[in-house]
């Protein structure tokens, strides 16, 4: 326990602190999700969850190519990406793209 302590940094009276607590997350944090009605691990995305998205999107981009060869691999990627969004999402940014000037 001493060592690894030491190799993160931790004090031990920091470390005895954070045991003697309920909840070690802020109570903004838990108020926040309260609020949204989503668990307070949703504020806590680890890197490898966003590793692991990326990947899962690779593999469905290699799929289609694979499937269809003339599909460029960046359109491919895009277009999941955006249908990952709420289609409301898409068209506000769609309507805010067409209401800027062309200086083309």
């Amino acid at each position: 326990m001493a060592r690894l302590l030491t190799e993160s940094g931790v004090s031990r009276n920091a470390f005895y602190s954070l045991a003697r607590k309920d909840s070690v997350l802020p109570n903004s944090i838990r108020a926040i999700a309260a609020r949204l009605g989503v668990r307070t691990s949703d504020f806590l995305q680890d890197e490898d969850v966003r590793i692991a998205k990326a990947s899962l999107l690779l593999r469905k981009v290699d799929k289609i190519t694979g499937k269809y060869p003339d599909v460029d691999r960046e359109n491919a990627k895009h277009t999941l990406l955006l249908l990952e969004e709420e289609p409301v999402e898409r068209l506000r940014r769609a309507l805010i793209r067409g209401q800027k000037p062309d200086i083309h």
